[in-house]
């Protein structure tokens, strides 16, 4: 069913029946071949940017949505709940985007933001690497100055990379000098000749977007695509990453949405001992437990939103809200398994899909259990 939701402005309301209307006829309908088929959904991340679905969150003179974060982080919500992989790879697209929009020149926003906000460029995020992933300052690809000192040449290994062969660019953090203030971040093209990607990576779930590796083997990236100053890279990055745990906080509750709503309807028309099996108090209350806990993950991060929006601090909450928001779509989509019992462990119906997808959004955007050593040493502070 429809989330009655409670939102700041009538253009908000009408961009949310937007994209229902989007997602309902350009993502329902694939979901399930794709994800079956493990195929890329070639096209549709362009047909989402002509929409404007995929720059909501930045400024209007760059082509962007001029939206506040609490109407984005809804849109995408609605993704998700048709199709999980695809809104998490718009989340990722939306926090490569930060880089550029947040520390870049203002030649570098005029060349590069309106065609990544408008989708004719899609992101990637290249942050973590085989053995440096919660702990961004171990990170060891190298970026080192060419010769001419004209670029950077750039050598080593990052991990994780959603859209990994599929990006039309990256915010590529890598080393320029020892320490943890030597990263730099840098808007690496995907084309980059010197630039190899591993075989997609064979994931539980979110099979239709493929997360890869990639090697960089003395790839020249030019100058001018160096984002801030160098050195400046983990200030960069860690920036972004409240604004993106808030987006995969919306990602889980979409997801989580779905699997009650499927769950609901299964149990309305499904009959046990001459009665609806809603009304057996025993799952009713099952019902009621995952229908609290996606309202109270949605709350969550919606007051963490509204602080983005207002301009004040907003760390403590972002990781609140990926913890409880991911922890609920696990438990939510384990427990609407369990409502269809054996049918909801065929691929008859999407709930199991949805289990495996729950099961990443604790571990992406920084563990949960990072999310709690986040919120413990804000408590400390």
């Amino acid at each position: 069913m429809a989330v009655d939701r409670l939102l700041p402005t009538p253009e908000a309301a009408d961009l949310i029946a937007l994209t229902r209307e989007i997602a309902d006829k350009e993502l329902a309908p694939l979901v399930t071949k794709h994800e079956a088929s493990e195929t890329y959904p070639e096209g549709l991340f362009a047909k989402l940017g002509r929409a404007g679905l995929l720059g909501l969150a930045y400024p209007e003179e760059f082509g962007g949505g001029g939206q506040p974060y609490e109407v984005y982080l809804q849109v995408l919500e609605e993704l998700a709940a048709r199709w999980a992989a695809v809104a998490v790879a718009t989340s990722v697209h939306t926090l490569a985007c930060h880089p550029v929009n947040a520390f870049g020149t203002d030649a570098q926003k005029e060349r590069w933001l309106p065609g990544m906000l408008a989708g004719e460029l899609i992101g990637g995020y290249s942050l973590s690497e085989p053995q440096a992933g919660s702990d961004a300052a171990a990170l060891t690809c190298k970026a080192e100055r060419t010769e001419d000192g004209s670029g950077y040449r750039v050598t080593g290994n990052k991990a994780w990379i959603t859209h990994g062969g599929k990006a039309d660019f990256y915010a590529l953090f890598a080393r320029t000098a020892p320490g943890s203030h030597g990263i730099s971040c840098f808007l690496a093209p995907g084309a980059a000749e010197g630039l190899t990607f591993g075989r997609p990576e064979e994931k539980m779930g979110l099979q239709a977007v493929p997360t890869t590796s990639a090697h960089w083997d003395g790839a020249v990236i030019d100058g001018d695509r160096l984002i801030g100053e160098e050195g400046q890279g983990l200030q960069i990055a860690f920036s972004a990453l409240d604004s993106g745990r808030l987006g995969i906080a919306a990602c889980a509750t979409g997801l989580a949405q779905a699997a009650l709503d499927a769950a609901v309807a299964y149990a309305n028309e499904r009959t046990t001992f001459g009665r609806r099996i809603i009304d057996h108090q025993g799952l009713g209350f099952l019902l009621a437990d995952m229908g609290a806990a996606v309202d109270s993950a949605r709350a969550t991060y919606l007051d963490a939103a509204r602080r983005r929006d207002l301009g004040r601090p907003f760390s403590r909450q972002a990781s609140a809200a990926k913890l409880i928001a991911t922890d609920a779509a696990m438990k939510v989509t384990t427990d609407a398994v369990q409502v269809l019992g054996g049918y909801g462990y065929t691929r008859d119906f999407p709930l199991e899909r949805y289990m495996r997808e729950a099961k990443i959004m604790q571990i992406f955007e920084g563990t949960n259990q990072i999310q709690r050593l986040v919120i413990s040493r804000h408590l400390a502070a």
